[in-house]
């Protein structure tokens, strides 16, 4: 199987990326900063990355980062107050930092695709995460083509097992394993199998944006799912899958934009905890996802994820 001391790097630099974030949920109201392309990033966001970016460069210098953030507004005068603050989150979690460290961390994470690389999305649905709803650490390694190793940290996730908060990891051929991010026993989780009518549901997106949700209804119905949704925001969505809370994952494309392809980080390490734990991840034509061709799946459209038994008849009803 191999990749022990990649997925312990990227282990624990999630865990300590969650730690920062839920102490800045904790501590101070998630004013975000708009981006140019209106969407929203916050202090964990950046501090996220910091952390992350850190660790893979002191371990593994050789390898890009294809990271959601970068440092060019935080290293501005306007932006000095800042990124004071994502220092001294930063600092709580690792020991003495300067802004400067921070920011080029951060900026680590502007690699581009190469035949050995990482993903990473530092807070994965941050409209859930300034909600006080769920997000998600994701981080994946990919080589060659594919994935090799994800960890997927949910701060906010329970699926009824005791306190929030919920570590995903998998490694190629490892399968899928899930354990407290606070620390405990990991355990090998599957999706749900055949027959279990009682977790035959399907998760999307909280944003109506993000999807066609009169379409998604209708598919999942088609392929016999007669529960209402679960509307969730992040890639939490695909470690419901991959623990057997859910059988569907529907992101297809919104009405509103026909044009829009999905972003490598934005999949990349749910996709590989779902299929190490027995499902399917393709797009809504049943084509394999393209993480190492370029940051957007230009080759891609939509995104299924199911349990792999409804897989075909998913792609019969969406023809």
């Amino acid at each position: 199987m191999g990749y022990e001391q990649e997925l312990a790097v990227a282990q624990a630099a999630v865990i300590a990326a969650a730690q920062l974030c839920e102490a800045v949920r904790r501590d101070m109201v998630p004013e975000a900063i708009e981006k140019a392309d209106k969407s929203p990033v916050t202090v964990a966001d950046y501090g996220a990355q910091a952390i992350i970016c850190r660790a893979l460069s002191e371990a593994f210098p050789a390898d890009p980062v294809v990271g959601e953030e970068d440092a060019a507004e935080l290293r501005s005068p306007a932006m000095a107050d800042r990124l004071k603050q994502v220092t001294g989150f930063v600092t709580t979690v690792l020991g003495s930092t300067t802004p400067d460290q921070v920011a080029q961390w951060i900026d680590h994470g502007n690699g581009a695709p190469a035949r050995r690389f990482w993903t990473l999305d530092p807070i994965d649905g941050t409209k859930g995460f300034l909600r006080g709803d769920q997000y998600a650490i994701a981080l994946a390694l990919i080589e060659d083509g594919d994935l090799k190793v994800g960890v997927l940290g949910c701060p906010a996730l329970s699926l009824n097992q005791g306190n929030p908060g919920l570590l995903f990891t998998a490694v190629r051929g490892g399968g899928t394993w899930m354990q407290p991010i606070a620390g405990g026993e990991a355990k090998q989780v599957h999706v749900v199998p055949p027959g279990d009518g009682d977790r035959l549901r399907f998760v999307e997106s909280v944003e109506a944006s993000h999807g066609n949700q009169a379409e998604q209804e209708a598919v999942a119905a088609a392929v016999g799912i007669t529960q209402s949704s679960v509307r969730m925001d992040s890639q939490a969505k695909y470690g419901a899958v991959a623990a057997g809370e859910a059988a569907l994952y529907l992101r297809l494309p919104s009405p509103k934009y026909p044009d829009y392809r999905e972003k490598i980080w934005d999949h990349a390490a749910g996709a590989i905890v779902v299929e190490e734990a027995g499902g399917q991840v393709t797009d809504m034509h049943g084509k394999p996802l393209d993480f190492y061709s370029a940051v957007k799946m230009m080759n891609n459209r939509g995104v299924v994820v199911s349990n792999g038994t409804i897989h075909n008849d998913v792609m019969t009803a969406l023809k």
